[in-house]
């Protein structure tokens, strides 16, 4: 019997996101046996600095990239928009999933249906710059930790709202905690957002991820992060990418924001979806106005 060690993050999001992948295996093979080993990461550990002042978000990797390495775990599993733009060959990602809800959701203090006045809490420079334009009245400030504690931290009133991920509160049952969400014209999402992502040693067989796997996701992760990693995309850049399939056709919309020139700009291309590299760089190519100083 073939057994499969899966590596996770120790939050309850992460474990979840994991179990959707064992689920999947066990549909293609229920003989496989399947172990999950979860640990805590640097990024996980570190939650009195914003991201990017310890790393960036591949600290939300390290310690899962040495399990691999090491062969303690067979594969890893995180949310895509965590993992770091420049790919690893030794490592690739081997299967990512059907894209849940890309959309950000601005959540409320229990039992409260307005805004108080302390500040809007998200650590992203991405949907800071956004919530000012919505909010100009509001300040933003950061907040770090897993999705249950950063909602402790909203409900005993440091924060008037936070700004998260829907597809994270969705996946932990949490979506009776929003109280709107922000269109992708509102708030354009981070790249490959509401999309798991699965990590693997290069040259060995992911037959059973099968069933898991989305080649539509893949093809616009390509599309989005390309933009963002040709745009020195990070946790320090307001910067954002989201694409859709349209038929044969990518749509893929960008954000870019020169923190030197203080100039914002928003621009769309479309192209085919076989070329989702491509059409990434194409859209690189309409923002170097935007990026030169």
């Amino acid at each position: 019997m073939k057994k499969i060690r899966i590596g996770s993050r120790d939050s309850k999001l992460a474990i979840i996101q994991s179990e959707m992948v064992m689920a999947a295996i066990r549909e293609f093979d229920p003989d496989i046996e399947l172990e999950l080993i979860t640990m805590k990461t640097t990024g996980d550990k570190i939650l009195d600095k914003t991201l990017d002042k310890i790393g960036g978000k591949g600290l939300f990797v390290k310690e899962l990239d040495y399990a691999l390495y090491n062969n303690e775990v067979d594969i890893t599993v995180h949310s895509y928009k965590d993992m770091p733009l420049e790919d690893n060959p030794e490592l690739p990602v081997v299967a990512v999933s059907k894209r849940e809800d890309p959309r950000d959701a601005f959540v409320l203090p229990q039992g409260e249906n307005t805004e108080n006045n302390e500040p809007i809490g998200s650590s992203s420079q991405r949907r800071q710059l956004q919530l000012k334009a919505l909010f100009p009245n509001h300040k933003t400030a950061p907040i770090r930790g897993n999705v249950q504690t950063r909602l402790k931290k909203l409900d005993s009133g440091e924060f008037s709202a936070i700004v998260l991920a829907a597809a994270g509160i969705k996946r932990l049952g949490l979506e009776s905690r929003i109280s709107r969400y922000f269109s992708v014209d509102e708030i354009l999402p981070a790249a490959s957002q509401g999309i798991i992502a699965v990590q693997g040693r290069a040259g060995e067989n992911f037959d059973f991820l099968k069933l898991f796997h989305s080649e539509e996701s893949l093809c616009i992760s390509h599309a989005e992060r390309t933009f963002v990693r040709e745009m020195n995309g990070g946790c320090s850049t307001p910067i954002a990418a989201y694409a859709t399939i349209v038929e044969s056709e990518i749509i893929l919309k960008g954000l870019y924001h020169n923190e030197a020139t203080g100039e914002s700009k928003k621009e769309c291309v479309s192209g085919s979806r076989q070329n989702p590299v491509e059409l990434g760089y194409e859209l690189v190519k309409k923002m170097e106005s935007c990026r030169r100083i």
